[in-house]
């Protein structure tokens, strides 16, 4: 069926709109990466924008041999992997049962699954809990808290609840039990929504900002956006071991830049072989309630 006119000139009006968009949202991205390759002389004179000038990997150098950005990086990583994994697998868990009509108390969760994700709890109670759990200064806090989000659950069970009758049955008549037809057909089946799950999950668990903050106090155990933090606001943290800062070929905006993209290449460099499940899982976890 062809376009009319109208039709035509609208979506070329949403491409051009969408196109604006992406540009004014990529522009201060570049801005930033440009920086982190300029000179320092070209970044104080504030002739940067989202070009390098006077090319050079002097920012680069200095942040790639700090112990401890590595070691936040990978008590990071760590966390976001294990997490993500766990998460996937307590959702599947909980949301398998919630999407059988035969599950009598199915309902009943349900409605404390919607009051968890509409109503959030207080932060003075919620601290002292995670608190009472031994939890403090301890890096499962980077983890645990995260095992179950209510709204990634209700996408799950929804996606389950289409699956096909039929082949559960038919498994079912073979002697097949509800943890093996979870782990060998349906999850097998479900990498669409699984991909945009460990995408939802996964980006929560790397740029958690809160938890580390208010349960962790011991520096060695700061993840890549508290160490972040702590370069962007200190600058005794950011050159260390300088003698003189006229001698450096960096300066803290140059640092600061470069200390940004190395967060956010991790997480730009995944989302490329999850994107063609991402919009898929999204919808399909959305068709029916």
């Amino acid at each position: 069926m062809l376009a009319s006119r109208g039709e035509k000139l609208f979506g070329s009006i949403v491409t051009m709109i969408l196109l604006l968009v992406s540009l004014i949202a990529i522009i201060p991205l570049l801005s930033v990466l440009s920086t982190s390759f300029s000179s320092k002389r070209m970044v104080d004179l504030n002739l940067v924008t989202i070009w390098p000038k006077e090319f050079t990997l002097a920012s680069w150098d200095f942040m790639m041999y700090r112990p401890d950005l590595w070691k936040s990086f990978f008590l990071t990583l760590g966390s976001t992997v294990i997490g993500t994994i766990l998460a996937l697998l307590v959702t599947a868990l909980l949301a398998y049962p919630l999407s059988k009509s035969e599950f009598r108390w199915g309902p009943v969760i349900m409605v404390g699954v919607v009051i968890a994700m509409i109503f959030k709890a207080p932060i003075v109670p919620y601290f002292l809990t995670v608190r009472s759990i031994g939890l403090y200064n301890n890096p499962l806090v980077l983890v645990i808290p995260h095992i179950l989000n209510p709204f990634n659950l209700i996408i799950m069970r929804t996606f389950f609840k289409q699956f096909p009758k039929e082949l559960e049955e038919a498994a079912f008549i073979e002697g097949c039990g509800y943890f093996r037809m979870l782990f060998q057909f349906v999850l097998p089946l479900s990498k669409a929504v699984l991909a945009t799950l460990a995408l939802f999950y996964g980006v929560v668990l790397w740029n958690q900002f809160q938890h580390p903050l208010m349960f962790l106090q011991d520096t060695n155990l700061f993840p890549l956006q508290i160490k972040i933090r702590q370069f962007i606001t200190d600058d005794n943290v950011l050159i260390t071991g300088a003698v003189s800062t006229a001698d450096l070929a960096y300066n803290e905006r140059t640092l600061r830049a470069a200390t940004v993209i190395f967060a956010m290449v991790p997480v730009v460099a995944v989302y490329p072989f999850l994107q063609k499940y991402f919009v898929k899982g999204a919808m399909l976890g959305s068709v029916k309630g």
